[in-house]
């Protein structure tokens, strides 16, 4: 039976672009279709075709152990629960959120991305540096009910506006509130500690 929630635990992710990541999921699922036969591989069969995601071999370990103890603790079904999601081999708080917030709808927690990450501190959600810490903040300040949508549009924002470098600040709708040190074009203040 086919898995949509063992699909999100970011089988193909890597460093690389988002449609690119996307191509490969699409073809390692027609490949190998549900989370039974990703638990039949050994890791050495699914490094081939992993290679290309960078760090291949802990992604690979990762992949097939989270689809065996799927398998063997939970039935071939992904858990809906954080602490269940945490004993998977290479899950950890932010693909847990993915997970839980994208297939499940339960918001328990916040994304933290890259892209959250750095639109966080640009906007001074947070000054932390650590995911985890930044995910506390950030619970702090958004209500529960909108905790899925904000990372999803943080996430949507860092990709088509607000880069890493050179951000689009002069076409951004948060330009106004947004104090970053790193900004291209500014209307406000700067705050030199304002930075990703």
């Amino acid at each position: 039976m086919r898995s949509y929630p063992f699909e999100r635990l970011g089988v193909a992710g890597g460093d690389d672009s988002f449609g690119s990541v996307h191509r490969r999921e699409r073809e390692l699922f027609r490949k190998y279709p549900t989370v039974e036969t990703f638990a039949a591989l050994t890791p050495e069969e699914l490094e081939p075709d992993v290679r290309s995601t960078g760090f291949f071999r802990n992604k690979s370990k990762s992949v097939v152990g989270a689809a065996k103890k799927i398998v063997s603790d939970f039935g071939g079904q992904v858990p809906d629960d954080m602490e269940k999601l945490l004993t998977l081999p290479g899950v950890a708080r932010k693909t847990a959120n993915v997970v839980l917030g994208t297939w499940f709808k339960k918001g328990v927690g916040v994304v933290v991305d890259t892209h959250v990450h750095r639109i966080s501190r640009r906007l001074e959600l947070t000054k932390e540096d650590e995911p985890q810490k930044i995910e506390q903040d950030l619970m702090k300040v958004i209500p529960q009910e909108k905790w899925i949508l904000f990372s999803h549009q943080i996430i949507w924002h860092g990709r088509k506006l607000c880069y890493a470098r050179k951000p689009k600040c002069a076409d951004c709708p948060l330009e106004d509130i947004c104090h970053a040190a790193d900004k291209t074009w500014s209307t406000v203040e700067i705050h030199k500690n304002a930075k990703a």
